[in-house]
């Protein structure tokens, strides 16, 4: 295709895209609205909370990357359903936020306070719980309930990752092989679901749709990776949240488990009292030394370096199951979106 050509369908598809993601927006606020003041008060500071919007964004580009109007070089339309199943992942997503800041006692979120610092633990928790309430009540307005079926499955898997990861809190010797169930169930099923339900939107077949969420399963398992290796090495004023959170909530991530299996006893034994005295300097307030020496040590064993490789492969594995998905300006972006997962800084 003519460079010019390329680029003009590129900026179609976004426009597309874009619209799309504005009616996604009023359609989680018409959802959401109360009449009630203190409710509707919460409400609107979940607006803070939206980032990347990436699983809707996700929703409505694997639905036009099926649609075979796409692929005639038709204007391509999304449909109302595209829109309501983006607003529901939407939806579930932010649910986890609210609760994610109620269990890691946080303080900030994107650049503003928590729900959890602002109106208490106990506000916060229902107003996640109102979030999933309302998920499952706007998907069940579709024909089928297919989608309710798997939104409520999908929320299930979530919850079953998140309580493992609870019971692993403080683990020193938490091993890959239940980190990336941990992942797996904890981030990367939605990211899976929102590409398997812009599939199924677009009337695609079993196997199309379940490529697609293989698709998106890799990518949210390279995207837990980057907010790891994020947390490690970024910082505050970039990230918009403070760094070196999963150190300070007892959660061992791939750099840090990696690193602990990879050394030699002594080493190993050293490593956790850096690692202890980096949670203690956190929950205190003391210097970020601690944090620099734990850093270095990573460093010495090649385990920040482990963690980028294996999120590359993850996105690489990612992009090969859209390989058998017929060529599109859709599917294009959504390898560039797969590419930005793990280049991102924040």
């Amino acid at each position: 295709m003519h460079p010019v050509a390329a680029n003009a369908d590129l900026s179609l598809v976004q426009g597309v895209i874009a619209q799309g993601l504005e009616e996604v927006t009023r359609r989680f606020e018409e959802q959401l609205r109360s009449d009630l003041p203190p409710v509707q008060r919460l409400v609107s500071h979940i607006e803070n909370y939206r980032g990347k919007m990436l699983r809707p964004t996700l929703v409505l580009a694997c639905g036009l990357a099926s649609l075979p109007s796409l692929r005639r070089s038709v204007t391509p339309t999304l449909l109302a359903s595209h829109i309501t199943c983006a607003a529901v992942c939407e939806m579930i997503h932010m649910a986890t936020l609210v609760h994610d800041d109620v269990l890691d006692e946080a303080d900030i979120r994107r650049r503003g306070q928590t729900v959890n610092r602002l109106h208490g633990n106990e506000a916060a928790v229902i107003l996640g719980d109102y979030l999933l309430a309302s998920a499952y009540h706007l998907c069940s307005q579709l024909d089928s309930q297919k989608v309710a079926l798997l939104v409520a499955h999908t929320s299930m898997t979530l919850c079953a990752g998140e309580l493992l990861q609870l019971s692993h809190r403080n683990d020193l010797s938490l091993d890959e092989t239940t980190y990336f169930e941990i992942v797996d169930r904890k981030t990367a099923s939605l990211v899976g679901l929102s590409c398997r339900l812009g599939a199924q939107c677009s009337d695609a077949d079993e196997d199309t749709a379940a490529r697609f969420e293989r698709f998106g399963r890799k990518l949210g398992i390279a995207f837990q990776i980057q907010d790891d290796l994020l947390d490690l090495t970024g910082q505050t004023s970039t990230l918009g949240k403070p760094a070196n959170q999963d150190v300070s909530a007892g959660k061992l991530t791939l750099p840090m488990i990696h690193h602990l299996a990879c050394i030699p006893p002594a080493r190993r034994a050293e490593s956790l009292l850096l690692l202890e005295s980096a949670t203690r300097s956190s929950r205190s307030g003391t210097g970020p030394e601690a944090f620099a020496r734990l850093r270095h040590s990573l460093d010495s064993s090649s385990s920040i370096a482990h963690a980028r490789q294996t999120a590359e492969r993850l996105i690489a594995e990612g992009k090969t199951e859209l390989a058998q998905i017929p060529d599109s300006t859709a599917r294009s972006l959504l390898l560039t979106m797969a590419d930005a997962v793990i280049t991102r800084t924040f």
